[in-house]
């Protein structure tokens, strides 16, 4: 999210940021009324064009919030208050906004009681354990089946064995799709939580498993290159001979051997 949108969204984390520090536990309930409204919103596109129009009164917005948010905790009602008064760009911008800010809480609420990394390596875990099950994948990502089950689905693989945190936002993915596939949602939530331990996510994969030392080295150049803390996650694909492929957000280092051939051939060919 860029330009008058980003900024808003900047602007209501900022807000919202000793809000969450001061509820503790607490703040993955915030998230999850916040995920609520996100889905109101998503439901009702007249109610998400009233609240997003830039013409009409952020009072008078603000008036309409706390009318439709009666019972929703304060805390809640004065954040999306403020979002409204805001601009955005597009009213969808709005919405994608309080789903980020509930996220922002719900990982806060991890954060609070030193469990963030347990989270955020349980994503990747779920994320990487799903690659090689594609009618798990389907199932949890298919709009033809009510969210009800896909839930069920979840709390199947996962009741009992993942933090509390990490169950919360695995049903939060497949019970909200919102135009997306259900890892991909997965690996956004992970690198949420990242970026809250100020760490860039590195995911890499390799035709062979690393060692720890080599994890280490790679680990050390990435951090030099961007100037700041890179948690590296790694899987394993034998399709990638005799070297790695690193994704760090929208970078993109491909060493594979494969690569390397494939860039020759395209200078032989020109």
């Amino acid at each position: 999210m860029r330009g008058t949108s980003g900024a808003s969204l900047a602007a209501a984390q900022e807000r919202f940021e000793p809000v969450l520090r001061s509820a503790g536990a607490e703040s993955v309930t915030l998230g999850e009324q916040l995920f609520v409204v996100v889905d109101a919103l998503d439901g009702s596109g007249a109610l998400r064009r009233s609240l997003a129009d830039p013409s009409r009164d952020g009072e008078d917005k603000a008036r309409l919030v706390a009318g439709v948010l009666q019972g929703f905790d304060e805390r809640v009602v004065d954040l999306v208050a403020g979002v409204v008064r805001s601009r955005w760009a597009a009213d969808t911008d709005l919405v994608d906004a309080v789903e980020r800010l509930g996220l922002d809480a719900v990982l806060a609420g991890a954060q609070s009681r030193d469990a963030l990394e347990t989270v955020e390596d349980e994503l990747f875990r779920l994320t990487r354990g799903l690659v090689g099950q594609r009618d798990a994948r389907q199932a949890l990502s298919d709009t033809t089946a009510s969210a009800e089950r896909r839930t069920a689905l979840v709390e199947t693989l996962l009741a009992g064995k993942v933090d509390p945190v990490t169950l919360v936002l695995a049903r939060r993915a497949t019970a909200a799709l919102r135009g997306r596939r259900y890892v991909a949602t997965l690996t956004w939530f992970g690198d949420v939580a990242a970026e809250r331990r100020h760490r860039l996510v590195a995911s890499v994969a390799s035709a062979t498993v690393l060692t720890q030392a080599q994890e280490e080295r790679l680990g050390a150049i990435l951090e030099r290159s961007y100037g700041r803390p890179v948690q590296l996650n790694v899987t394993v694909d034998p399709t990638v001979v005799g070297g790695l492929r690193i994704q760090v957000g929208a970078d993109v280092v491909d060493s594979t051997v494969l690569s390397r051939l494939a860039d020759a051939r395209r200078r032989l060919a020109g």
